[in-house]
């Protein structure tokens, strides 16, 4: 048996020491730029150069996460980062999500591995042998799959699996969430998400946290992944997290790999996890027999061990903590994600029902919970291990990298608008459709030769199967145009036809790197990340190596998840504190969630074809019962930018 590496997450300087202390296998984390935890404290490359040498002399790995998707003009800058971390950190991996890295790194020549992040959310079996002709090692399973689909899919993979056992769990599934770029620029896929899921909604008069998640814990059931010799890695979410969480939760998972039989182990670590102080943690999916539903309306966004309300006047607010409180702990006034919330530090010891005092300003009746704590023990470790670093070396080097663009598109087809349907029109002329399982809809498919058939963002393991029916099906009655989902999609056509496949909006496509890779798959055509800005999108067009497209206009979903909320039913309708109203659909397996506004650039389309776009489409999404579209300008990111 091959024992998996326990993976600890680490934005900050004292958790990172906290796994070494906990004895982590490897560790995880970000630079201050392009990491997909922008909120973390994350590292500049001289810290981490220091604190890598201190974690390889501890026979301890390094993996750098440069998980974003990235913007056309980072290029450049992301080919430089990929240098320095060579030449000063010597990373064990990159963890990376955008395609377009896979070129750049290529170009560096980096000699660490690659890692596919779960945001790139992979789970095709039929596209495993391309994940090794991209010099891809391993690939970090999405949260969402259960036992049954990991262990279907590593028993056909000839590379390495790494799955999360523990930590938050987004309602979206991994990186088919675009809410917080929808309400203000700042991406998910660019670290920077707001989560708005944890907000409370509004549903049937009723207000609750109809999207916000448990988290993720699998406690003693991550010992049924030992069979399994293609998992390489039990991953800790937490970079955000303080050494307490990032020093206890390595504890017990490494507890649960080496005792897996023993109750008495299992006990400790149990006992271990709920000191973590994190939020109440689930099974999820994990178990297809008894799957578990993380979503509870009633439950309160929060993390942390609760410690009681604020009370008192308004010039004299206090709370009274349920147990005590020790120097150097850390708790949070509020829920997270609502405004008004702040974290206090605690100076001096407070006995369990003693008395501490708050800044005037705080609310009252406000939750108080208690997030971190920097035990004395713990701390003396992480001062041990801050003895044995080396001197922290130049904040910078010179290096020099300019990309290699790959040769722009020579475009000759007529500008192509398609409306796109979810339930096929009932003309038969040339259309976009939103292809589904539904039998119903099979009958309904054709003109084949001169439709665009349209792939969901995500096809489960436990239907591919079916999926690639339905595709050869319409491939036999002469079906050619096709707009995927994911570009793992690929796989599920037969690539010697002769095909006019596209890689579609759920792609992220943003940077001519990654078209580069897509066009060595064999696509034939992009489609823009939605998300992007003008300059964006009218910079990238003019250097694409392949004709590309945009939605002009229609219903763009914030997030797509596998999972509901049981109090509620789609189509269901939520409205934010901010009256803005969402609505939520299923299509086969896949939840979507649209708000009521529509994206239109259609004011834009002289600029889009004058920069070289040769696709538009027209999103025609069914509204449900009762639905009235709010009238917004509906320009997403196009005038204020995707930070």
């Amino acid at each position: 048996m091959i024992k998996p590496e326990i993976l600890a997450p680490a934005g900050s300087r004292l958790s990172f020491l906290a796994a070494l202390s906990a004895g982590a296998d490897a560790v995880y984390c970000g630079l201050k730029h392009l990491s997909a935890r922008m909120e973390a404290d994350n590292f500049s490359i001289a810290e981490l150069s220091s604190l890598t040498s201190l974690a390889k002399r501890k026979n301890c790995r390094v993996y750098v996460a440069l998980n974003t998707l990235i913007k056309h003009d980072e290029l450049d800058k992301t080919g430089r980062l990929l240098q320095r971390l060579e030449k000063q950190v010597q990373p064990d991996a990159i963890i990376f999500s955008d395609l377009g890295l896979v070129d750049i790194a290529q170009q560096v020549g980096i000699k660490s591995e690659l890692h596919l992040s779960t945001l790139s959310n992979f789970h095709c079996l039929s596209a495993l042998d391309q994940l090794k002709s991209l010099n891809i090692k391993r690939v970090v399973l999405p949260r969402e799959l259960n036992i049954d689909e990991i262990k279907h899919l590593a028993s056909l993979s000839n590379i390495d699996l790494e799955v999360f056992v523990h930590g938050a769990l987004c309602y979206a599934i991994s990186g088919r969430c675009y809410w917080s770029s929808y309400l203000g620029g700042k991406s998910g896929l660019r670290g920077r998400c707001v989560q708005p899921c944890r907000r409370s909604y509004t549903y049937k008069g009723s207000k609750g946290t109809y999207f916000s998640c448990q988290d993720l814990g699998l406690d003693i059931l991550a010992k049924t992944l030992l069979d399994i010799p293609q998992l390489r890695a039990w991953k800790i979410e937490g970079r955000k997290k303080g050494p307490h969480y990032v020093f206890y939760t390595t504890k017990a998972y490494q507890i649960i790999r080496d005792n897996p039989d023993d109750p008495r182990a299992r006990k400790q670590a149990i006992g271990l996890l709920n000191m973590a102080l994190s939020r109440k943690f689930t099974h999820y999916n994990f178990l297809p027999q008894r799957p578990f539903n993380p979503i509870d309306p009633k439950n309160e966004p929060a993390s942390g061990q609760y410690m009681g309300k604020t009370k008192g006047s308004d010039k004299n607010i206090f709370f009274t903590p349920w147990s005590q409180l020790q120097p150097g702990d850390l708790v949070r006034i509020g829920y997270e994600g609502q405004s008004g919330h702040k974290t206090v530090k605690i100076r001096k010891p407070v006995p369990s029902k003693g008395k501490f005092n708050l800044p005037p300003g705080t609310r009252h009746g406000s939750p108080v919970f208690l997030v971190d704590r920097q035990e004395k023990e713990l701390m003396t470790m992480i001062r041990e291990m801050e003895n044995q670093l080396d001197a922290i070396g130049p904040e910078k080097i010179q290096v020099s990298f300019q990309y290699q663009n790959p040769k722009p598109a020579v475009i000759r087809n007529q500008l192509k608008n398609i409306d796109v349907f979810r339930f096929p029109p009932r003309e038969r002329k040339e259309a976009g459709i939103q292809l589904s399982l539904d039998p119903a809809i099979r009958s309904k498919l054709g003109p084949f030769k001169k439709n665009w058939y349209f792939l969901p963002p995500v096809i489960w393991p436990g239907v591919e199967k079916e999926w690639i029916e339905l595709t050869s099906f319409l491939q036999k009655k002469g079906a050619v145009n096709f707009v995927l989902g994911s570009p793992w999609q690929n796989a599920l056509f037969n690539t010697s036809a002769r095909l006019n496949l596209w890689a579609g909006p759920f792609c992220n496509i943003a940077n001519s790197a990654h078209i580069r890779v897509l066009k060595d798959m064999g696509f034939k055509g992009i489609v823009l990340s939605p998300e992007l800005a003008e300059s964006d999108m009218t910079r990238l067009m003019t250097s694409s190596p392949l004709p590309t497209g945009v939605i002009i206009q229609g219903l763009w979903p914030v997030c797509i998840s596998r999972t509901f909320a049981q109090e509620a039913r789609p189509v269901a309708f939520f409205e934010s504190p901010k009256k803005e109203t969402f609505w939520t659909a299923q299509h086969d397996e896949n939840y979507y969630t649209f708000p009521n506004w529509e994206i239109n650039l259609r004011q834009h389309d002289t600029t889009l074809r004058k920069s070289g776009c040769c696709l538009f489409l027209h999103l025609k999404e069914t509204l449900p019962k009762k639905m009235q579209l709010k009238q917004r300008p509906g320009l997403w990111n196009w005038e204020q930018g995707l930070l």
